[in-house]
């Protein structure tokens, strides 16, 4: 029986597991490097032991920036074959993370397949399941059954959770006194809001946070503490509500740890450019620097069909001033359930993001990978830069629909290619540079 049962406990042992092994190869850092970083919990690697499946990764200081990709089927869309080519897209784009945000239908079934399907590491948002799984009225769910739901998906092999437990009345209160244009948008954070409406009792997963830290620690299963209060808009963004909710899940990030459960914070949302390096240090510092998940964040609200593109702004900004993990946005948002296309665009437009705050942030070989293609293009090998493409294929597709006449280049400058110009010159002149 293993010393540990989870990743933050055996670091804090001193203990190098072989995910963390299998982490540290991949971004090319010293093991005992990684291990301090989980230890202090800087860096989460989310591997429930039930995910066989999976290909660890890490999220946090230091590291890559990764990206999640949200699927599931819905009430009005719940077609199990179509989430599963989007499963298939992701995975081919070799996304680190996937959320299942299934709240209809079959659930368990679904998760399930997933999870033994994916080498990407798999989150939820239990309080989702909880309404169709149970089949109540949201009053009549008690806070055993919220728990109850949570067990099951951790028992099935859910690396990481969604729980909205920082919206309590403490920061209600903050939400109701000063007013928003855009209310409450998380759609967890929404649930929990009307439950405790409804009911009049405290928001259960704070409540009973420390049960809730034992069946995550069980399972070794990463809590990711979800932003009920996260803006909807511009207007809305680094209100009081959102704040206040900050500096409650500073305090249950301390209390996880205490328990050896790793976390990681949620943030937002939409917010104007020359606000996010702010809120990533705010964040950084309120939460004790543990890793940063982020929806965009989108800088404009006024470009429904194209919300990939203003996430993907947002995203690379974000990620270069400290957030560490960026939830993809799809070209669907706010319109509908994603298909199979927009969610290959969602992913295409995050893995750039992603990538360009890399080199923003000096991280390993993420420079080298740009070097590597401006070297293919100087030598027109068309197939080396196809292959070093984030979308290769789409790449291969545009040069292919308008074959160039002359050998070499493409149709933009054909024979002026500045490129080709230059290198016969030198090629000429005897000159190699």
């Amino acid at each position: 029986m293993a010393p540990y049962k989870t990743q933050l406990e055996a670091a804090r042992k001193g203990i190098i597991t072989p995910q963390m092994k299998v982490v540290a190869a991949k971004e090319g850092r010293e093991e005992e490097w990684l291990r301090e970083r989980v230890a202090t919990g800087t860096v989460v690697i989310c591997a429930n032991p039930a995910h066989a499946s999976l290909d660890p990764n890490g999220i946090g200081e230091g590291l890559s920036t990764k990206i999640n990709v949200n699927l599931g089927v819905s009430g009005d869309l719940h077609d199990y074959d179509v989430e599963m080519r989007k499963v298939d897209v992701a995975l081919d784009f070799g996304v680190e993370a996937i959320m299942d945000l299934s709240n209809c239908g079959k659930t368990a079934k679904f998760r399930r397949d997933l999870i033994a399907k994916s080498p990407a590491m798999i989150g939820t948002v239990p309080i989702y399941d909880a309404i169709g799984y149970l089949e109540k009225e949201l009053a009549d769910i008690s806070a055993q059954d919220f728990l109850d739901v949570v067990r099951r998906h951790a028992e099935d092999g859910v690396d990481f959770v969604t729980i909205h437990a920082g919206i309590n009345r403490r920061s209600i209160e903050a939400f109701e006194r000063e007013g928003r244009t855009m209310n409450i948008v998380s759609r967890g954070g929404s649930l929990i809001f009307a439950w405790m409406k409804v009911t009049g009792d405290e928001n259960p997963f704070f409540e009973h946070y420390d049960e809730l830290l034992d069946i995550l620690y069980e399972h070794d299963v990463t809590i990711s503490l979800g932003d009920a209060m996260r803006p909807g808009c511009l207007d809305d963004a680094t209100d009081a509500a959102q704040v206040s909710e900050l500096v409650e899940l500073g305090d249950l990030t301390e209390r996880a740890w205490k328990h050896d459960v790793q976390v990681m914070i949620e943030g937002p949302g939409h917010m104007a450019l020359d606000e996010i390096a702010g809120n990533m240090k705010l964040e950084k510092r309120l939460c004790h620097n543990a890793p940063f998940y982020v929806l965009g964040p989108l800088v404009t609200d006024i470009a429904p069909g194209y919300d990939h593109i203003t996430s993907a702004i947002g995203g690379a900004i974000a990620a270069a001033s400290g957030a560490d993990f960026l939830c993809y946005v799809t070209p669907a948002e706010h319109l509908r359930l994603p298909d199979v296309d927009d969610v290959h665009d969602g992913i295409v437009a995050s893995r750039i993001a992603a990538h360009a705050a890399d080199i923003a942030k000096g991280i390993p070989a993420a420079r080298e990978h740009d070097l590597a293609m401006a070297e293919a293009r100087k030598d027109f090998d068309w197939e080396r830069m196809f292959d070093l493409a984030i979308d290769g294929k789409r790449a291969r597709a545009y040069y292919e629909s308008a074959p160039p006449s002359e050998e070499g280049t493409c149709t933009m400058c054909g024979k002026m290619c500045a490129v080709k110009i230059v290198n016969e010159a030198l090629e000429e002149a005897g000159l190699s540079i």
